[in-house]
């Protein structure tokens, strides 16, 4: 794994690093980019599904599914933290169809159920920009800025918050969001 950007954020530490979600991040909880079903899938999700074991998608069968844009929690059984956050991220349609703003309540609802755990440090993935297609440097701006500003809402709330990322493309797009931002904190 390369070297991580790290930024920091009153007093909460970003992270951005080039990995696999389903390792040791040294993250309390990840991010799981799932489908609405919550039943696993595809890229990510599917890793993590495979990873965590079949009790995972046993406790995702009593949860009911979730609606795009929101986040639901589970435990993480065979995987090397305590807890999943799922959330389904948009389709990409285009950009006209109010992707951008559930994407940003994807984030959003994520931070806000790790809050309400107690959760001090959390694990993303690039919600939305595998098979749902949504534009890598469009998602990294939204994720970023949501993130951004659920900081400064709720300062002291987390102690780290990291992108774990899956490519070179993705890791690079996301560290020239934080860059641009830099100037703005």
């Amino acid at each position: 794994m390369n070297e991580p950007f790290v930024y920091v954020v009153l007093n909460t530490e970003i992270q951005l690093v080039r990995g696999d979600i389903t390792c040791d991040n040294g993250v309390e909880a990840i991010v799981n980019a799932a489908n609405t079903s919550l039943l696993g899938g595809g890229g990510v999700d599917g890793a993590i599904h495979r990873k965590a074991g079949p009790e995972l998608l046993r406790e995702c069968r009593g949860l009911n599914g979730c609606p795009t844009g929101r986040a639901k929690i589970t435990g993480a059984y065979n995987l090397p933290c305590r807890y999943v956050i799922h959330t389904p991220g948009p389709v990409w349609r285009g950009g006209g169809y109010g992707e951008s703003d559930l994407l940003a309540s994807c984030y959003r609802s994520c931070l806000d159920v790790a809050m309400d755990k107690g959760i001090r440090s959390i694990g993303f993935s690039s919600v939305s920009t595998g098979v749902y297609g949504y534009p890598l440097s469009q998602a990294a701006e939204v994720a970023v800025s949501t993130v951004l500003e659920h900081i400064r809402k709720h300062p002291g709330s987390f102690d780290l918050i990291k992108w774990i990322l899956f490519s070179e493309d993705a890791l690079l797009a996301y560290a020239k969001v934080f860059s641009s931002a830099d100037s703005d904190r």
